[in-house]
């Protein structure tokens, strides 16, 4: 199996969080006895990550010291990036060629999403978002993001049910070069890869909750027992 840089998600206020992220950043909030980063960390392992990156900027030293000791390679932003600037930003760190990208705001249980990614990651592909239904998306509102169609390619759902993304990906990093905005969503490279057909989805075999609010904390733990 192929192997790749991972970049993590660990920049953002976590507003959704409401008092739980007033003195502390989102990755940090535990669940199940275990900070949410340290989940997403535990994804991470040596058979599919080459090394590891974390973006910061929301109380960003509480993240940095508890990862001291550890081989995560730090990405500092001020000001913040959003996901496009954040992952260009650490460009420099994580190296050429595609990536893997995973938000550090879930927990997920059954086959792990990053072999998941990097079994089905083929050179067709530009981008590939692990997806799942809205009926097996716990803690997400609202309808799906993509539609997908049979050889998984897929488009935007534009209000229509569909598939969910759930913040795992590997992403072709080159067309980031082209974006003028220093602070941009990766949406805008998904639109492009889209409109090209070079985007496609992959069905998560497993759980997955997500834990952008306090009140997804005990669905989650519900999840993971």
């Amino acid at each position: 199996m192929r192997r790749f840089p991972v970049m993590l998600f660990a920049a953002g206020f976590g507003t959704r969080m409401r008092e739980l992220t007033a003195h502390r950043p989102k990755p940090l909030v535990p669940v199940a006895g275990k900070p949410l980063l340290d989940h997403a960390l535990d994804l991470c392992s040596a058979d599919i990550v080459t090394h590891k990156v974390v973006n910061l900027h929301y109380l960003g030293d509480q993240i940095a010291d508890h990862l001291r000791g550890q081989n995560v390679a730090l990405s500092r932003e001020d000001p913040i990036l959003e996901t496009g600037g954040g992952l260009r930003a650490a460009l420099p760190l994580l190296g050429q060629g595609p990536v893997m990208v995973l938000n550090t705001d879930a927990v997920w249980t059954g086959q792990n999403p990053l072999a998941q990614l990097a079994a089905a990651w083929d050179d067709r592909m530009d981008a590939l978002l692990l997806v799942a239904e809205v009926r097996h998306a716990t803690g997400h509102t609202g309808t799906g993001d993509f539609l997908m169609d049979a050889d998984g390619r897929l488009s935007r759902a534009n209000g229509a049910p569909g598939m969910v993304y759930l913040g795992a990906q590997i992403l072709r990093t080159d067309r980031l070069a082209n974006v003028p905005q220093t602070v941009f969503s990766l949406n805008l490279l998904w639109d492009q890869m889209i409109a090209e057909g070079r985007a496609f989805g992959l069905v998560h075999k497993g759980g997955w909750c997500d834990v952008g609010r306090p009140e997804s904390i005990p669905l989650a733990e519900a999840l993971l027992a």
